[in-house]
């Protein structure tokens, strides 16, 4: 039996939101594992990058194939554009939780808690954990309103990146020794960061999606 676009559109639905979880889940785990100096976790966070780009390759051709049978237009257009576009956003963030899962295997220490501290990875994880909270209920329940909730927190995190260099630079000062987990630090904060700006890309997509709004390139006042 041929599925209605009904049926097809919340297919490709429940499988961005799919994608929205494991990707999600990929960052919490690669984010504990960078902690805890977790390998085992870590192996688990690359093992399962392949199911997630098995998941991204689907979204991506059922869009395409609903696109190509319904040829959609207003709502439905936004609705499939939106579902692509998030669905790419998703999948570097899943990146970024791969490459922190391999600093994790391939250095040999764990990351000094006095570091962590200093640059507050509590605060800038957290933050972002909230921020996915925010665009998993907007995905859900179609909530412009709390979709628009993770700019501000983004802002958090961007202050955070923009520090930690010359926090980092001043902690080595102190004690050589700490270079290398430094630099790994650092290069995991601005990946972090980068998850940040990603969330808010999603957030917009939603927006846009909703409400046909576009607000990627308006101008601040």
């Amino acid at each position: 039996m041929l599925e209605s676009a009904e049926q097809h559109r919340n297919a490709l639905n429940e499988a961005g939101f799919e994608m929205l979880i494991r990707c999600r889940t990929q960052l919490e785990k690669a984010k504990e594992a960078f902690i805890n100096h977790d390998s085992d976790l870590a192996e688990e966070v690359i093992f399962n990058e392949t199911r997630v780009n098995a998941l991204d390759l689907k979204i991506e051709k059922d869009c395409e194939r609903f696109l190509a049978l319904y040829n959609p237009v207003a709502t439905d257009l936004r609705f499939v554009m939106a579902v692509l576009k998030i669905n790419y956003e998703l999948e570097r963030i899943a990146d970024h939780a791969y490459n922190i899962s391999k600093y994790v295997v391939e250095a040999d220490k764990k990351i000094p808690a006095k570091l962590l501290k200093v640059l507050e990875f509590d605060k800038m994880s957290e933050t972002i954990d909230s921020m996915f909270d925010n665009i998993t209920t907007a995905y859900e329940e179609k909530n412009v309103k709390t979709a628009r909730k993770v700019f501000k927190k983004d802002k958090v995190l961007d202050k955070i990146n923009l520090q930690s260099f010359i926090i980092l630079e001043e902690e080595i000062k102190k004690e050589v020794s700490l270079v290398q987990q430094s630099l790994i630090l650092f290069s995991v904060v601005k990946k972090l960061e980068r998850v940040g700006d990603l969330i808010k890309n999603i957030a917009e997509e939603i927006i846009f999606y909703t409400e046909a709004e576009v607000i990627k390139h308006r101008k601040k006042k």
